[in-house]
Order: structure tokens, then C-alpha cells, then sequence
């Protein structure tokens, strides 16, 4: 909830930009929209007004474009789908580190701001539904009090504007007596309700003319129109600008109106309309119903109304072709941020990657994936070739959780925070929720058990700019992170700013086997040393000595000397005490080759790191079942491995 606050207003700021834009767009384009194109450009507002409360994240124009370009190229290339599921697949518990200690207990405590802002939007919320209830209860006394049209002579005339307008299902007509204009209410069972002194005081002329306007806001769903501005309303009771636009929605419904009426009056009928709206405003109020559309209005709308009135010419074949092709251009600019708005997007930005075609295979993985949302990507560096599924969640960047502590633990030795032979860091005496972490630490084990508060001392003693350089040195995602990296309660990499892609990931991982950053060889080697899970050299005869530890298998050559290695970390992103966000990212040497994997998935529980490890497993198992580029019978053999625990 506290999440939802903190994107909902930053939503409202987005969408602040964006009405200002719609409204001066309809400035620019008044004399060549007609009123009625004037009055649907609001309806595109309303759609991305609920955007922020959609479960899922919409695609911009630019997106639903690199679909269309996805489609035709696997048409042309082929998919590789991969038939199978990860259910009830663990990865071996001989493998060190899977564990899976990498709760990010992040959030756990939602941030007091957050609550605060949903707390008084709610109350707002609420205010304005019983608001709302109040208006309700006096359109069921209108009802109530309202009584069916008797006279027949308005009856009559009531009949001519129905043929007029080619309506063949008559809406029902009441007269009310505590009533100061006509209006038109309800959305299933239309009615129109006449004041009965307007009966009483029969002008045909002036009666005609309500008639055709309350018939026409029958015929173009003006009262839905209604019970979508009311809800809005309600929803955006704190956003000023919304509310103007809202107040310009409903007058620009009645210009749009009075515009299908005078459509079908001469010329000489214009003048009698103006004067009849005119009559009217004497007896003008604030509607009091919702969900009502009516002659009446402020007094400011009646004036853009008569104004409207006296400058109205019927549109031609040219201004109505002019005024589709601005529409169009104006509701693709406003379409195009919609995924800025969703909340559940929020903070979230895409990696700009833009591969050769045919470099990439396109993979079938949704059956690994059922109930999670996410994405694999894996390189092979031999071939030079990536293998994805779900592009668009491969370039997503989120929080990277616990598989940030790679690199956290190379700048640490990097700056002499810790060394190669000399890592270990004493437990100061705090209960933590794994027992694993309620001791003292050095690398190997702190990355093991992905203990928090290691890599949280050395962030502390690193400090925020010397992070920050070398982010930007290795160039990590977003590469975002707080002026004061012990300000908030929880790390600047669990669930917070420093946001980082599956893509990415991978090409961080190639480059830190290959060391093309130029750190320390020793440290690089410690650090994929950390995250070792498996290796051929590690039970082979010559490295079962203690002295013959360093020779386990981290470089090229081990792999190209027949060795077999398998390296990973998981992540685990917890929000409100559910696992949100879960990684597994890793590299895997075979004979003469080198593969770099990432997986990631998201999903309201159950997302953990463990079950991305999960997915891990199942995927490259079927890879190397499938494809030739995989079927290396060390990889088999590593994907095989039967458990410790049977």
C-alpha cells in the first residue's frame, strides 16, 4: 500500500504534464477540431487516467511497434521453443550457496511517507464517494417525486424529435416539479425529466429545442460519459488540473451538443437556440445530480456555450478530414506514455539494446514461467549468439537484489576493504532471521549464505562516491544509488534505486570473466571463486590438497583443458513480507565454450531466488537436450548432479 502511495503521486505528476499538453493542444487545433472531436479527445485522458490502477503494465506506441518487428522477424528466423516445466525442479544440494540465504528484507517496513500519502488519498476517496451517495439520494427523491409526462401536446412534439433523430426506442419522459432546467439521467434506464413550469409556460419553439438537446446526449452516451467523469473524480480528488479538465470534459460535452442540435436547425434557428440557452441561465445552478447531463451549466459554461453558438458553422468534407488526421496525432502523443503511468511499472526503465537480428534466438519459455512474469537470456560466447525469452522483461531493469554483492565485493577488494587471504569480518551480536548469518563472515561464506550485513559493513566504509565511480566505471544499470548510502532502512540494492536488466546482467558477467574493467586479476579470480557451485577440478585428483585450492577452475584455461565449472548467485526481493523479485544469474565453463545465463522473475509471492535457480536448472537441462551448442556431456553431467538430500 505504502509502494502504491509513493507511485500514485508520482503518477499525478506525470499526469499533470500530459493533461497540460492535451489542453493546449485543443487550444492550438480549436478552429480545426470539430466540437465533437473536441469533446473525445477527453476520452483518451479518461483511458490513461486508469492506468495507474491496471494490473498490468500497458505498452507505448514504440513497444507495440518492436512487437510487430518481433513477429515478423520470427517468422522469417523461427523461434526456438523449449518445451518442458521448472515445477518441482531444485538445483542440487551439493552445490554451495544454494542455501539461498538472499533475502533482501527490504521493505518490510513500508516507508512511513508512502502511508501517509495512500492514507490521505483514501480519506479523500472515501469524502468524495459519500459526496457522491449524497447526490445519489436526491435523484432517487426526483425519481420518486417525478411523474410521467401528460401532456400531449408536449408529448407530441416529443414524438416529432424522435423521428427527427431516427430513434426507435423512446426514452421515458417525467416532469418534476422541484426542478430548474431539463436534464437526462441514468445509464440502463434512461429518463428525461422536464421542470413542470417549463410545461406550464409552453413554448414550442424553446420545447424543441430541449428536446433535440436531451435527445442528442441519449444518442451519444453523454450519460456514461458522466459516470466516468464522476468516478475520476472521485479517484483524482487531489489533483487540481484533473479536476479543470473535468470541469472543460462536461463543457465541452454541451457544446458538443448544442453543436449535433444546431447541425440539424437552419440557419435562422441559431439566434432563437442562443436565446432559449440564455433563458436558461437565470435559472442556472451547479448540476446536483451525478451521472446527469442537462441544459444548465455554470455560468462560465454557458458563456463558452453561447459563444460557440454564435461562431458555429457546419463542418465541411475538408475540416472534418483535417480535424481526423489532428486528432489522430494528438491521441498518438498522449497514448505513447501510458506505461509511465501504471504503478506497477513505476521506477521501472528499460535498457536500450539494439543487437544485430541475427544474433539473437528467441526462446518458448512460457511454460517455466506460469504464474510469474519475468524473462531468460543467455549468451553463448563461442558463437557470439544470444538466446532470450520475453524481450521486452529482458530489458526491464529492477532491483538486483543479493546478486549485486559480486560486485559490491569486488570494489571492496578492489579499495583494500577486504583482500583475497584476508576477508573475514566479525558478527557484532545481532539476532538475524538465519543462523548463518548469527556469526562471523569472510567472503566465501558471507556470499554463500548472501549474509546482508557484510556487504552493508563494507558499503559503509566504502562510501557513496567511491561506489558511484565505480558503477559508472563498470557501467551497472541505472547506476542510481542515494547521496547517503546509510540513510534509509534497507540497501540501496534491495528493492531501491539501483535498478539493473537480465541483458545487462549477462554483459556485465561476460565482461568481469573476460576482466575488460581491468581490475586485479587475484581479486576477479576470489570473486568468482565466491560464487562457484560446481567445478570437474574441484574433485579431480591433483586439487584435493588443501595447497591446490587456487587451481579450481576459474580461468578459461581450466575450461578449455576439459574442466567443467559452474558459477552462480540468486537475489530475493521481499516486499510487505512476500518474495516480489527473484534472480539467478551465473556463467558455466564446458570444453572450449563459455555461457553467461540470467533469470528473473517477478510476481506478487513466490518469487523468490531459489525458484529463478529452479527455472535456471530446467531450461539449460532442456537446452542441452535440444540444441547442439549445449549438449556438452560435462554440462549433462553438472545438470544431473543428484542431490545431497536424495
Amino acid at each position: 500500500m505504502a509502494d502504491f502511495g509513493i507511485r500514485f503521486f508520482l503518477c499525478n505528476l506525470i499526469i499533470c504534464m500530459i493533461t497540460a499538453a492535451l489542453l493546449a493542444a485543443k487550444r492550438i487545433c480549436r478552429h480545426i477540431l470539430t466540437s465533437r472531436m473536441q469533446f473525445h479527445l477527453w476520452y483518451l485522458l479518461l483511458a490513461l487516467l486508469t492506468v495507474p490502477f491496471l494490473p498490468v503494465r500497458p505498452a507505448g506506441i514504440l513497444q507495440i511497434l518492436s512487437w510487430f518487428a518481433a513477429v515478423r522477424h520470427s517468422r522469417e528466423t523461427g523461434t526456438d521453443p523449449v518445451q518442458g516445466t521448472a515445477a518441482g525442479i531444485h538445483l542440487p544440494g551439493t552445490l554451495r550457496q544454494m542455501d539461498d540465504f538472499t533475502l533482501s528484507v527490504s521493505n518490510a517496513a513500508p516507508s512511513i511517507a508512502g502511508f501517509i500519502l495512500c492514507s490521505i488519498w483514501l480519506t479523500g476517496v472515501i469524502a468524495m464517494f459519500l459526496i457522491v451517495m449524497r447526490s445519489s439520494v436526491r435523484l432517487t427523491a426526483l425519481r420518486r417525486s417525478a411523474l410521467p409526462l401528460q401532456s400531449r401536446t408536449v408529448r407530441a412534439l416529443y414524438d416529432d424529435c424522435l423521428r427527427e433523430l431516427h430513434i426507435k426506442r423512446p426514452v421515458p419522459v417525467y416532469s418534476a416539479a422541484y426542478l430548474k432546467s431539463p436534464l437526462i439521467m441514468g445509464i440502463c434506464r434512461t429518463r428525461i425529466y422536464l421542470p413542470i413550469h417549463l410545461i406550464s409556460d409552453f413554448d414550442a419553439k424553446e420545447m424543441r429545442y430541449i428536446l433535440l438537446h436531451e435527445l442528442q446526449h441519449y444518442r451519444h452516451k453523454d450519460t456514461l460519459a458522466g459516470l466516468f467523469m464522476t468516478l475520476t473524480g472521485i479517484l483524482y480528488w487531489c489533483n487540481p488540473l484533473v479536476r479543470y479538465a473535468l470541469k472543460e470534459m462536461r463543457s465541452d460535452r454541451e457544446i458538443a451538443c448544442d453543436a449535433a442540435v444546431l447541425k440539424r436547425l437552419p440557419e435562422s434557428d441559431y439566434e432563437a437556440y442562443g436565446a432559449a440557452l440564455i433563458n436558461f441561465a437565470e435559472k442556472v445552478s451547479h448540476m446536483p445530480f451525478p451521472f446527469a447531463a442537462g441544459m444548465s451549466g455554470s455560468m462560465k459554461q454557458m458563456r463558452q456555450r453561447i459563444a460557440a453558438i454564435s461562431t458555429y458553422e457546419k463542418p465541411d468534407a475538408f475540416r472534418k478530414a483535417k480535424g481526423c488526421t489532428a486528432f489522430a496525432l494528438i491521441g498518438a502523443l498522449l497514448l505513447t506514455p501510458a506505461p509511465l503511468l501504471s504503478t506497477q511499472a513505476a521506477g521501472q526503465e528499460q535498457y536500450r539494446w539494439n543487437p544485430s537480428p541475427d544474433r539473437i534466438s528467441r526462446l518458448d519459455l512460457s511454460s517455466y514461467f506460469v504464474g510469474y512474469e519475468g524473462s531468460f537470456v543467455l549468451y553463448d560466447l563461442k558463437n557470439d549468439h544470444w538466446h532470450i525469452y520475453d524481450m521486452e522483461h529482458a530489458l526491464l531493469r529492477t532491483s538486483p537484489d543479493s546478486t549485486y554483492k559480486i560486485y559490491d565485493a569486488l570494489f571492496a577488494l578492489e579499495e583494500g576493504v577486504i583482500t583475497p587471504a584476508g576477508s573475514s569480518m566479525a558478527w557484532d551480536g545481532t539476532a538475524y532471521p538465519f543462523a548463518a548469518w548469527n556469526k562471523d563472515q569472510d567472503l566465501d561464506t558471507a556470499m554463500r549464505a548472501s549474509v546482508n550485513w557484510y556487504f552493508e559493513k563494507i558499503d559503509r566504509q566504502l562510501g557513496s562516491s567511491v561506489i558511484r565511480d565505480y558503477l559508472q566505471r563498470i557501467g551497472y544499470g541505472n547506476e542510481t544509488i542515494p547521496a547517503d548510502i546509510t540513510a534509509g532502512s534497507s540497501p540501496y540494492w534491495l528493492q531501491s534505486s539501483l535498478k539493473i536488466s537480465p541483458v545487462e546482467q549477462v554483459q556485465l558477467l561476460a565482461a568481469l570473466y573476460d576482466n575488460r574493467p581491468g581490475f586485479a586479476p587475484e581479486h576477479v579470480t576470489a570473486v568468482k571463486d565466491s560464487i562457484r557451485l560446481y567445478s570437474t577440478a574441484d574433485t579431480s585428483p591433483e586439487n584435493t590438497s588443501a595447497g591446490n585450492a587456487s587451481a579450481s577452475g576459474t580461468s578459461p584455461e581450466n575450461a578449455s583443458a576439459g574442466n567443467t565449472a559452474f558459477y552462480g548467485k540468486t537475489g530475493t526481493g521481499r516486499v510487505d513480507g512476500q518474495d516480489r523479485n527473484g534472480w539467478f544469474i551465473g556463467f558455466f565453463e564446458v570444453p572450449d565454450n563459455t555461457c553467461f545465463f540470467a533469470v528473473n522473475i517477478q510476481g506478487s509471492s513466490g518469487a523468490a531466488g531459489s525458484r529463478a535457480a529452479g527455472i535456471a536448472k530446467a531450461v539449460l537441462s532442456a537446452l542441452a537436450g535440444s540444441d547442439s551448442s549445449f549438449s556438452s556431456t560435462e554440462l549433462d553431467r553438472y545438470l544431473n548432479v543428484p542431490s545431497a538430500n536424495g
